[in-house]
């Protein structure tokens, strides 16, 4: 990144002499224009400094470009820094819009949002590539393509420069490339192009042109005058088709120079990975380029969007030529645009690959977990939440299978319980989804994971926490009357009730899930619920997490110990912030 600096730096001192050379030369042309006016010779002298003025213009364009491709380079590497150093905190897409409530673990675990695991993961610069990313997080994937992505994975993690490259591409797109219109757009009937509007269009077009040639030739503008006309005319004829058709394109293009770019990218490089092998074979289409193609139809596409100038809007009336573009666009639709869809999905997978192995990248002591078939099964050693920073978090071994299936969990405020439970959800969702967790070894069988840690209220919809809560309950058990076996994080289950009735509201959801074959944890305060694995038959026990005093002070060790929890520090806590409440 400092080799990346120091080019920045000297670009950023020669677009500064660019640009004051042309601003010294475009004075002093004019300047010397205005002396030579009614100097035919002296004016064709001008020839030579308006024709390095133009070789200034290009090169100081091409050093904008390079500048402008470095930041996002520079930008690339400043994140991945961010994580490692715990400062990743704010930056990049948060993934808001992919949040479903409802879903069984995605607010739980914190998956989209502010300081959430998308915003961590994801480095895609394109919609597809973020719609694909949270698409696997919210997913659990085969077996089989879990395995896949993972050898694909392991192939980019060390193709930096590639994954610069994805990272940097392109102008930014936040407001561009939308995957579901481009493709639409790439499956639909034609708007202008018509055998009839194509003949008429050029024709008028080229009768109007022939008209200026015989004003100038014979000094007569009336044929130029009623062809004026006549094409006015029809320009209003087909104003409806025409502008249907131009923004249904300027609509479907957005930053296609982005989604060209990484094509490009993805067309050159050599892969081992199957996936990745496959993604390529995936965009072959009768031997041209997705990319070139792409870029065909983004340099349309600008075209197009200039007939909106004050300038060409006047010209356009009269021969069309916004028209003749639409034309050559829909033509292109017909070639291509049943290949988008699978383009911009191809591109998706690849972005969402990148993200995971940036991730892979930066933490090489993270395993890839084994999958096996028979489960149910969840069986970790050392492992921790992946969003703690180095150093501050802390490791456990964690082990759920056929003969162990639940664990209650115990312990004082403020003990590490709901992040430990945490921190077991996301990583069975990477896990799932091809990226390595934060263990140093996990074993996992495939597990539909649900959550119910963080449930709220809803004061618009009528609807109190212990609702909306034996509400997720219902889903949960809903969801382990599947083939596929229920992991189960319950975080202080049915706290909204009294103690009566929470014992036997928590042991029927529990028996109930355990039965279905589900495995889980449920964390309590309460120690009457910790009676609950005495009657499971072995397949419950306990474990908790406690403190200790050390002076003044309350000190967490966030180690798992065995057995029911043998202290408590609510008094203690309602004592440190200034409560005088007694024994």
């Amino acid at each position: 990144m400092q080799s990346l600096g120091r080019l920045q730096t000297a670009a950023a001192r020669r677009s500064r002499v660019y640009g004051i050379s042309k601003l010294v030369i475009a004075v002093l042309t004019l300047a010397a224009a205005g002396f030579l006016i009614h100097v035919l010779s002296g004016l064709l002298m001008l020839t030579v400094p308006t024709a390095i003025f133009l070789v200034l213009v290009v090169l100081h364009e091409k050093t904008l470009e390079r500048m402008r491709y470095r930041a996002r380079a520079i930008r690339f590497y400043e994140d991945g820094l961010a994580r490692l150093n715990d400062n990743w905190r704010g930056r990049g897409e948060t993934g808001d819009r992919f949040l479903d409530p409802a879903h069984p673990y995605a607010r739980d675990l914190d998956i989209f949002g502010t300081t959430s695991v998308f915003q961590y993961l994801s480095t895609a610069r394109t919609r597809a590539g973020e719609q694909t990313l949270a698409n696997w997080l919210l997913t659990a994937a085969p077996m089989d393509d879990v395995m896949a992505r993972q050898a694909a994975v392991r192939d980019l993690a060390p193709r930096l420069q590639l994954r610069e490259g994805i990272a940097s591409a392109g102008e930014s797109v936040r407001s561009g490339v939308h995957p579901d219109v481009l493709s639409l757009w790439g499956r639909a009937t034609p708007i202008l192009t018509t055998t009839a509007t194509r003949v008429a269009s050029s024709g008028l077009a080229l009768l109007w042109l022939l008209s200026i040639v015989a004003w100038i030739w014979w000094s007569s503008p009336l044929p130029a005058l009623v062809m004026s006309l006549f094409n006015f005319g029809y320009s209003h004829r087909i104003a409806a088709r025409l502008d249907k058709a131009v923004g249904g394109i300027e609509r479907a293009a957005g930053d296609l120079e982005l989604l060209a770019a990484v094509l490009a990218l993805l067309e050159s490089e050599q892969f081992t990975a199957p996936r990745l092998v496959d993604l390529q074979i995936a965009l072959r289409c009768d031997g041209i380029c997705p990319s070139e193609a792409i870029r065909k139809l983004a340099r349309l596409a600008d075209l197009i969007e200039s007939r909106h100038s004050l300038f060409a809007r006047p010209l356009d009336l009269v021969t069309f030529w916004s028209a003749q573009l639409v034309f050559l666009a829909e033509r292109w639709q017909h070639i291509f645009g049943p290949q988008l869809r699978v383009w911009l999905d191809t591109v998706g997978e690849l972005e969402a690959l990148s993200s995971l192995s940036g991730f892979a990248f930066e933490h090489p002591d993270y395993a890839f977990p084994q999958l096996v078939e028979i489960g149910p099964q969840f069986d970790a050693e050392c492992l921790a939440h992946p969003l703690l920073p180095i150093g501050k978090a802390v490791e456990n071994d964690f082990c759920l299978d056929a003969q162990r299936q639940l664990m209650v969990l115990s312990g004082p405020n403020m003990a590490g319980k709901s992040t430990f439970i945490r921190a077991i959800g996301v990583n069975a969702v990477l896990a799932q989804c091809g990226a390595p967790v934060r263990a140093r070894k996990l074993t996992i069988s495939p597990l539909q994971v649900a959550a119910s840690i963080c449930i709220l209220d809803s004061l618009s919809g009528g609807v109190s926490r212990f609702y909306a809560e034996i509400g997720r309950v219902k889903m949960i058990t809903d969801l382990a009357q599947d083939t596929t076996p229920v992991l189960f994080l319950l975080d202080e289950l049915l706290s909204g009730t009294n103690s009566h009735d929470r014992l036997i509201g928590t042991e029927f959801v529990l028996r109930a899930l355990v039965e279905h074959h589900g495995i889980g944890i449920v964390s309590t305060h309460d120690l009457a619920l910790t009676r609950i694995p005495e009657t499971m038959n072995g397949r419950g026990f306990n474990a908790h997490f406690e403190d200790r005093i050390d002076g003044e002070a309350l000190v967490f060790d966030y180690k798992l110990k065995p057995g029911v929890v043998q202290t408590s520090n609510a008094l203690k806590l309602m004592r440190a912030i200034g409560l005088g409440v007694s024994e």
